[in-house]
């Protein structure tokens, strides 16, 4: 396999630096979504932990990293949830977290950072305003940038989801990642594609926040004017190329999901699993709402990989009954 910025060895390495209650999350066959998708579905829940989200993997390596380096502060650009897994882990290290998010994130996710502690900074505009303001932040104050999926610890801790798959059995035939900065999707495509390379990984992100698909598409960055989907957690507009690169070595494919398929998959997860998931956690079964013949007869396991989201705008969108795509 062509190289990525990523090493096995290291990440095994580094999983140690993580603690154990964001490890081993539960990956098992879910039967009862099996009737709506047409084919076989295992469930990787990164939901049941104390921030609701696989972040934590990632922001454990980083904290300890900075905090054994002699650190005392970091900041961070989030949409909400690497801000709420940075602060946990900060505070855990005494470390002085800053997170700079858009004043239209979600509100739970800006009061779970504020009660984890952290400073909070809101800016006008999206979240590439946020970007923007962090490094500006890290700049002026010769702190650390912690930046999601450029920084190769937040690669490295999603990385260790990918472990913890190759070791599951029975194997599966296809993995399919939420698509946005993209450290999901390369770390856990770097494992897979170097222990089990066999397995199929399969990259979703919403139609109206393509930016990180069409550039895999096109084997080059390409940046979109605005993003538009409810999935706040993966409407990135301007990919890094770095992460792209390592995208074109791990993905085998990525598809693109309209904004019905991703609420209509909340509502079976909700149905048929029992899980409150936030919109980017749903792409996976979306992808497989859109296109049931190419899953047909497979097994595919899907990340669940956030449950933060706001119960006014959750109940809003799933509404009294679910929306079919087809």
């Amino acid at each position: 396999m062509r190289g990525t910025r990523l090493d096995t060895d290291r990440i095994r390495a580094a999983r140690r630096l993580i603690d154990p209650v964001f490890l081993d999350t539960p990956l098992y066959r879910c039967e009862a979504l099996e009737p709506e998708l047409g084919c076989a579905v295992s469930v990787k829940l990164e939901t049941a932990n104390p921030v609701r989200s696989f972040k934590a993997r990632g922001t454990e390596i980083a904290a300890t990293r900075l905090a054994d380096g002699g650190d005392r502060a970091v900041v961070c650009a989030s949409a909400g949830n690497l801000g709420q897994a940075l602060a946990w882990s900060g505070r855990n290290r005494g470390l002085d977290v800053t997170v700079v998010a858009s004043r239209f994130a979600t509100p739970a996710k800006l009061d779970r950072i504020r009660a984890l502690g952290a400073a909070l900074e809101l800016v006008d505009g999206d979240h590439e305003s946020a970007r923007e303001r962090a490094a500006d932040r890290a700049r002026r104050d010769g702190i650390r940038l912690l930046e999601d999926s450029l920084d190769i610890e937040t690669c490295e801790g999603a990385a260790t989801i990918g472990l913890e798959l190759t070791a599951a059995t029975p194997r599966f035939d296809t993995v399919l990642l939420a698509l946005g900065g993209g450290a999901l999707a390369t770390g856990v495509g770097h494992v897979l594609k170097d222990l089990a390379p066999g397995i199929e990984v399969i990259c979703v992100q919403p139609s109206g926040a393509p930016a990180l698909t069409l550039s895999w598409r096109e084997r080059r960055v390409v940046t979109t004017d605005s993003a538009d989907t409810i999935a706040d957690g993966v409407a990135g507009r301007f990919p890094i190329p770095a992460v792209l690169d390592d995208l074109l070595v791990v993905a085998d494919d990525a598809v693109l999901v309209r904004e019905e398929s991703i609420v209509a998959g909340m509502r079976l997860l909700l149905d048929h699993a029992g899980l409150v998931v936030e919109p980017s956690a749903a792409l996976g079964v979306a992808a497989v709402l859109e296109d049931r013949d190419r899953f047909a007869g497979r097994h595919v396991v899907t990340v669940v990989c956030g449950g933060n989201v706001d119960a006014a705008a959750y109940r809003r969108w799933i509404g009294p009954a679910a929306t079919d795509p087809s």
